[in-house]
């Protein structure tokens, strides 16, 4: 478990980190992405803790919070991309979706790598 609460505290900080990366780009548009990285990267820094700690139940609201993720972040990279092919200035969008998705399936390979 300590392996897994120490991803998903550098998860979390991903998260964040990404959050504001996004909302620096595009500071008009942009504010649902630092509010959605804060309140899911705090989200993936409480399971780190709780799995530092030896709460397995958390592997539950952790599995189920990523793999929502993965779903939003497949979604919205894909338009991201297809807005990006069309001509629209999308690319940093896109690709900083892109990597939010790969930490996530990721992060749903590490959880069941550590399941109890």
């Amino acid at each position: 478990m300590q392996t897994l609460g120490k991803w998903y505290l550098a998860y979390g900080s991903f998260l964040i980190l990404c959050g504001i990366a996004g909302y620096l780009s595009n500071p008009e548009a942009a504010q649902t992405a630092l509010m959605s990285g804060s309140v899911f990267g705090l989200l993936s820094m409480l399971w780190g803790l709780l799995f530092l700690r030896g709460y397995a139940w958390a592997w539950w609201l952790a599995l189920i919070i990523t793999t929502m993720l993965v779903g939003a972040f497949s979604w919205r990279a894909i338009v991201g991309w297809q807005e990006t092919m069309a001509g629209e200035p999308k690319m940093f969008a896109a690709s900083l979706i892109s990597l939010m998705w790969l930490a996530s399936v990721v992060s749903i390979w590490k959880l069941f790598r550590h399941r109890r």
